[in-house]
């Protein structure tokens, strides 16, 4: 790579006028605020480029180039760091976390994950344990859970769960979050039977005389999440403050939230007032499944959820809604055209999934927010279900030719060769329909994955298919699904693995595989895309907010296994010291940094 020479230093106005005055800027003989220099500045330009050094003043990038141009632009009060040497990049982007409901999981409830818990008898002393100190009476809420990591290669049952806590409710719900395990007490509070329906859009899971095993997918699941009182408001933020502090921990300066309640977003609202949100929101409305409801947040919020006209202070965004158009790859509920796979395999003889709602309310929704100018993203996770989607956002640009919604197709799992073809076409022509996958299956949920979908799992995220279509894509961990570090992300688009590695034989297909440059382009530049904020965001470039991140290594240099184990060093984010790790060299030249938050260890290695 070439170096990049200083790209501005007369900064026009218009691009700072956020960060400071006009006159400010006016002449290049204004000191910047802060110059980090001696450095790789990995700035995910258009060509890729690396450069030595960058300055910022107020929230923005001023100047980016070799550190002889950069520090000549220095004054008395300029501060200085020296990377010596190591890495800088853009703030990381999660195209698909659920910040708020997870920080609930990840802060409140009972954890009941990889690798604390190995097989069912660790689930059961977990349970055990929380009951112990527990009223009687009380429900027993837990998440994380993967039987595609216990030993017994099993689902948990009621009856696991009964003899762990008897007189307790008791509900835990899986990492992907479409299915949970509940125990007999919480069943006879709900009113299961072997005599009750299957939902619409849910299953029941049953033993073979028909009574209910404890596993309840999809809608299914509501028959007893109704009955679970939900946390105060107060203990919301309180988990959600703490969240936003370690994604500041992993570089991470921004996300899209799918499917959020008008209550989550004034949460985040408040949160951005009071300075303790270090991270730009993209939120999705939950989009409903009636016309009926549609009709009602359209006229609530379609006026003010315009993010190609103007993203306000680019902190909180109302940015469109997300539909959910089918299951899951855990639960095998997602729609497909061929049946399940169990065990790699086997065949789950007559399951192909189902659709999360009626596919032509579906349809029939996707066109009518279309037509209220919203962004939409659609859940699609089977082959089925993704062709149905890209051939609504097909009909609904052909009724209305708008361009620049940036519709998108969340986890796009296992798209046929037609829906590829058509996500192309329509992005040209439409600037829509583009992938938002989450990498971190093939790792964190990969055995399950692999187990489920058999053959089909070597097409499961065709990046670099997606690369010779022309197709950007924007990577999000869908956390609490798989942890929400993007670095993971980051390296699971190139390693392509499994967690546990169960099945040897490349269940993923490594012909998919991409290499660095490309997965952090997913992390950066086209995850802000879909946030509406690639103008401003999402590389190192003069004029754009100073969201950056420093590492301990070169992601451009090091192997494959080490993109992994990257450590953040110090977050900015708008320019201000969000995150400096402890026992660097980087805080003691930060005299006005806040207190660093210290190094957070994901939730996966604790």
């Amino acid at each position: 790579m070439r170096l990049l020479r200083l790209v501005l230093v007369l900064v026009p106005a218009a691009l700072l006028a956020a960060a400071a005055p006009r006159a400010a800027f006016a002449q290049a003989a204004v000191p910047p605020d802060l110059i980090l220099h001696h450095g790789r500045i990995l700035t995910v330009d258009r060509d890729d480029r690396i450069a030595e050094a960058i300055a910022i003043t107020g929230s923005r990038i001023v100047a980016v180039g070799t550190d002889a141009e950069v520090l000549r632009l220095a004054g008395p009060a300029t501060r200085r760091i020296d990377l010596g040497g190591r890495a800088v990049t853009p703030g990381l982007i999660d195209a698909h976390a659920h910040f708020s409901g997870g920080a609930v999981d990840r802060q409140l409830l009972l954890d009941v994950s990889y690798p604390a818990v190995r097989g069912i008898a660790d689930i059961a002393s977990a349970v055990r344990a929380r009951a112990d100190t527990t009223p009687a009476g009380t429900w027993i809420e837990g998440a994380g859970w993967d039987e595609g990591k216990f030993i017994e290669r099993r689902m948990i049952t009621a009856a696991d769960l009964d003899r762990a806590a008897p007189r307790h409710p008791v509900v835990l719900t899986n990492t992907t979050g479409h299915y949970s395990v509940v125990n007999s007490a919480a069943l006879r509070l709900a009113g299961i039977t072997r005599d009750t329906p299957d939902p619409p859009a849910g299953t029941i899971d049953r033993h073979a005389d028909g009574t209910p095993s404890g596993v309840l997918k999809e809608s299914a699941q509501g028959l007893v999440s109704r009955l679970v009182p939900p946390p105060s408001r107060t203990a919301v933020r309180g988990a959600m403050r703490r969240l936003a502090q370690e994604f500041a921990a992993e570089g991470m300066t921004g996300l899209k939230d799918p499917g959020i309640s008008a209550e989550t977003f004034e949460d985040y609202r408040a949160l951005a007032a009071e300075g303790a949100l270090p991270v730009r929101v993209f939120a999705l409305f939950s989009g409903g499944q009636s016309l009926a409801q549609a009709e009602r947040l359209i006229a609530a919020r379609a006026a003010t959820t315009r993010p190609y006209a103007s993203t306000g202070d680019d902190h909180v965004i109302a940015g469109g809604v997300k539909l959910f158009a089918d299951g899951s790859g855990g639960a095998r509920t997602a729609w497909l055209y061929d049946e399940w796979n169990r065990d790699r395999t086997g065949v789950d003889t007559g399951n192909r999934g189902y659709p999360a709602m009626d596919p032509d309310t579906l349809r029939a929704l996707i066109r009518r927010y279309h037509a209220a100018g919203m962004h939409v993203s659609v859940h699609a996770i089977g082959d089925r279900m993704i062709d149905w989607v890209v051939d609504s956002y097909a009909e609904a640009l052909r009724e209305h030719p708008v361009r620049g919604l940036r519709h998108g197709i969340i986890h796009a799992n296992i798209p046929t060769d037609r829906a590829i073809a058509t996500m192309a076409r329509l992005e040209r022509e439409f600037d829509a329909a583009y992938p938002e996958p989450s990498a971190t299956f093939h790792w964190w949920i990969g055995d399950t994955y692999a187990a489920n979908f058999g053959a089909r799992a070597a097409r499961l995220n065709p990046f670099r298919t997606f690369q010779r279509n022309g197709i950007p894509w924007a990577n999000g961990s869908d956390f609490s699904v798989t942890p929400f570090a993007a670095r993971y992300g980051i390296w699971a688009s190139v390693a392509r693995t499994t967690l546990l590695e169960r099945y040897a034989d490349d269940p993923f297909g490594r012909a998919e595989a991409v290499d660095v440059h490309a997965a952090l382009r997913a992390a950066t530049i086209w995850a802000a895309h879909q946030l509406f904020l690639e103008a401003k965001v999402g590389s190192l470039e003069v004029g754009k907010y100073a969201d950056l991140a420093v590492w301990d290594r070169d992601p451009y240099t090091v192997p494959t296994a080490e993109l992994k184990e990257m450590r953040c060093l110090l977050t900015l984010f708008g320019g201000r010291v969000v995150y400096a790790a402890q026992g660097t060299a980087f805080a003691p030249q930060l005299p006005s940094a806040p207190r660093s938050v210290g190094y957070f260890t994901p939730s996966w290695s604790r």
